[in-house]
């Protein structure tokens, strides 16, 4: 049986398209993979699901919903319509960041998750679930206005059924609460996602210098343990967002996160057959 690993289009979208990244994958033995709307317009629905069924992958994660501009959410149902024909796991909730002009974070917030309920109301009609990924504060008022997992399980205490979140541990790595706010996702069963990356130190870039899983300063064992102890099962998704890795042959990006995962994760990576 395959490794448990599911690498994230964004990690080599930069020099393989969805039809070539779908085969770079599938070369690999991998069973699924997460992918992005922008990505599947390039190439076309009928073509991007033909591949992905030729392939025997199936959609982990689904990329994304937002930002919450009038012009995104406009194309929001769409997009939840389409990621349910791709029978994708879950659908990323991306924020952005503050209104041009924008001061007034209470009210930022509050519309925020009015925003999140009326989308959720509309996942939960087209049968997906929606994740929440908080981000790191460094990115807070730029590309997001959820930039804790306590917010976040917050938000999902109030909203109810069908709304996770994913633990990303490069906008993570750094709480002081993480162990227990982990803890409580895993307790309502809430926990969708792991991503895995890593912190460079310096980082040159607030969103374009993760590192690969073993290069930079995060706790990696100690997090996955975390979230394997708070009964997550699903698969370890690989998400680099950087010039550096970039720049590489997709194909030696994903041999190297692949070997990487294995190496730092390997009870997680073992051969443990389906997704979740």
């Amino acid at each position: 049986m395959p490794d448990k690993i599911v690498i994230n289009h964004a990690t080599v979208r930069e020099r393989a398209d969805m039809l070539s990244f779908i085969a770079l994958c599938a070369e690999r033995g991998l069973e699924a993979v997460s992918i992005w709307g922008d990505e599947i317009d390039k190439v076309g629905e009928a073509e991007a699901s033909k591949a992905l069924a030729e392939a025997g992958l199936e959609v982990f994660g689904y990329n994304r919903i937002g930002p919450f501009d009038e012009a995104h959410l406009a194309r929001a149902e769409a997009e939840l319509e389409r990621a349910a024909r791709f029978e994708a796991d879950h659908v990323f909730v991306f924020t952005g960041g503050l209104a041009p002009g924008e001061r007034d974070l209470a009210a930022a917030r509050s519309q925020c998750e009015a925003t999140i309920a009326e989308l959720l109301s509309i996942a939960r009609r087209a049968g997906v679930k929606l994740a929440l990924e908080p981000l790191h504060p460094m990115l807070f008022g730029d590309r997001t206005l959820l930039a804790s997992l306590r917010e976040a399980n917050d938000l999902c205490d109030r909203l109810g059924e069908g709304i996770g979140l994913v633990v990303d541990v490069y906008h993570v790595w750094w709480d002081p609460q993480l162990r227990a706010e982990i803890e409580r996702a895993g307790r309502a069963g809430r926990i969708l996602g792991f991503h895995v990356n890593d912190w460079l130190v310096p980082t040159r870039h607030l969103l374009k210098d993760r590192g690969m899983m073993g290069d930079g300063v995060i706790d990696l064992p100690g997090i996955d343990r975390m979230v394997r102890d708070a009964g997550y099962r699903g698969p370890i998704e690989v998400e680099i967002f950087s010039d550096a890795w970039w720049q590489r042959d997709p194909a030696e990006v994903i041999d190297t996160a692949i070997a990487r995962c294995r190496s730092i994760f390997p009870d997680a990576c073992a051969n443990e057959g389906a997704l979740t």
